[in-house]
C-alpha cells in the first residue's frame, strides 16, 4: 500500500477508470454477441439494429480511449462483414 497521499488518490482513480473502461469494452462485446445471434437467426431487421448499436458503442469506446483506434476499426470491419453475410 502506498504511503504518499497523492499516490493513494492515484490508486483510487486508476481503479475507477479501469471499471469505466470495462463498462465500455463489455458493452461492445455484448452488442457483438447480439449481432452474431441476429445473423445466425437470419433476422435482417434485428441484425441491422444491432449493427448500428455496435458501431455506436465501438465509436464511443474509441473516443473514450477504452479501445485503441485500430482495435475499434477491426471490430467495425468484422461486424460489417458479419452484417453483410445475412443479406439485405
Amino acid at each position: 500500500m502506498a504511503n504518499i497521499h497523492s499516490q493513494k488518490k492515484r490508486i483510487l482513480r486508476s481503479e475507477r477508470e479501469r471499471l469505466e473502461n470495462r463498462q465500455y469494452t463489455s458493452r461492445v462485446k455484448t452488442f457483438m454477441r447480439r449481432l452474431e445471434d441476429a445473423v445466425a437467426a437470419g433476422d435482417n431487421d434485428r441484425a441491422e439494429a444491432e449493427h448500428r448499436s455496435l458501431i455506436k458503442a465501438v465509436d464511443k469506446a474509441v473516443k473514450r480511449r477504452a479501445l485503441h483506434g485500430n482495435t475499434g476499426g477491426r471490430k467495425k470491419a468484422r461486424a460489417a462483414r458479419l452484417r453483410a453475410s445475412v443479406g439485405s
